[in-house]
């Protein structure tokens, strides 16, 4: 048995742990308090939520990120997911992503691997997540590394390149630079938007030659499968979360970049490697009405490379590696 414990920001964690687990012989529990999805088969741990509004000393004097004191649904959860550990003996936990989950399932004597994130993780409390991790999976290519990373972080990365839910999947339609009108999707996803509506008019008033959807933000209906409007895509404009970037990259769909701020600068980091890498058009912030034009059109005309962020097969090389993970350590009776 695998534990895989499923952060509930965005959408994007629970993607990469289903694509995953499809490529693990054994059985797969996600612990998460995210809806069960309906198309998931295998067990499932709902957790509560162990949010508030006023926490109190969450961080444990900046040794960690969040444990709230005295916070019934944050006791709740810790104590579920021992209960899980001491009932299940699962052989390796994955965190995706959480420090405290990742230390408890360690301190309870399971061997951990931890998905790393871009971008600034130097604090205390990555620090020892990342340290104490049997390996790091690093859903990026090895080609276009995080700076700043100790040698010991490094030594046991598995860079997989981007894991998406579309990996493989055929495409359904012609895309609009082969010849369809042009149409341009921004994608803003469920995990928060840092355009407004008028921005985003702006921009279509901007570019009458071209059409504009929008998926994802407070004011347009959640799609659950954006691939065909991917697809049929001339241009995707999206900020930088893993998820959407490897969205983009398995649709090989021309995509300009707009890293939204997160903490420890995720989104940026990850738009910086973009940009390096000459995989997308990436810019800082979000462009004024008149830039749209010449930039839809070099983000048209930018070569494709997106198989190098994406080689198609980042979910079976993360199996391989649970899978050997799984069968390192022989269990140990007291």
């Amino acid at each position: 048995m695998i534990g895989y414990y499923v952060h509930h920001q965005g959408r994007g964690h629970l993607h990469r742990a289903q694509c995953i687990a499809a490529h693990v012989p054994g059985p797969v529990t996600i612990l998460s308090s995210l809806p069960r999805p309906e198309a998931w088969q295998g067990p499932w741990v709902a957790l509560p939520p162990d949010t508030t509004v006023d926490p109190v000393d969450a961080t444990a004097r900046g040794r960690l990120h969040w444990v709230p004191v005295h916070h019934d649904g944050h006791r709740a959860r810790m104590g579920i997911i021992a209960q899980w550990i001491t009932q299940t003996r699962p052989a390796v936990f994955v965190s995706d992503v959480s420090v405290e989950a990742a230390i408890l399932a360690r301190l309870m004597g399971i061997p951990v691997v931890v998905a790393a994130m871009r971008g600034d993780r130097r604090d205390e409390a990555h620090r020892l997540g990342y340290d104490l991790a049997d390996a790091l999976l690093a859903p990026w290519p090895s080609s276009l590394p995080e700076p700043g990373w100790p040698a010991h972080w490094r030594a046991k990365s598995v860079h997989t390149g981007s894991i998406s839910r579309y990996d493989g999947r055929p495409r359904p339609v012609t895309r609009g630079w082969h010849g369809a009108a042009n149409e341009v999707v921004m994608m803003l996803g469920a995990g928060g938007a840092d355009v407004t509506p008028e921005q985003l008019q702006d921009a279509a008033d901007a570019t009458p030659d071209w059409s504009w959807t929008v998926l994802g933000g407070p004011e347009t209906p959640w799609v659950e499968d954006p691939w065909p409007l991917l697809c049929r895509a001339s241009v995707v404009v999206t900020h930088a979360g893993q998820n959407a970037i490897a969205e983009c990259a398995a649709a090989r769909v021309p995509a300009i970049v707009i890293p939204q701020d997160r903490p420890y600068g995720e989104q940026r980091a990850t738009a910086r490697a973009l940009s390096d890498g000459g995989l997308a058009t990436v810019r800082d912030a979000w462009p004024g009405p008149t830039e749209w034009p010449s930039l839809l059109a070099e983000a048209v005309a930018r070569p494709e490379r997106w198989a190098h962020w994406s080689p198609g097969d980042g979910a079976e090389q993360a199996g391989r590696l649970l899978t050997a993970l799984a069968t390192r350590y022989p269990s140990q009776a007291a």
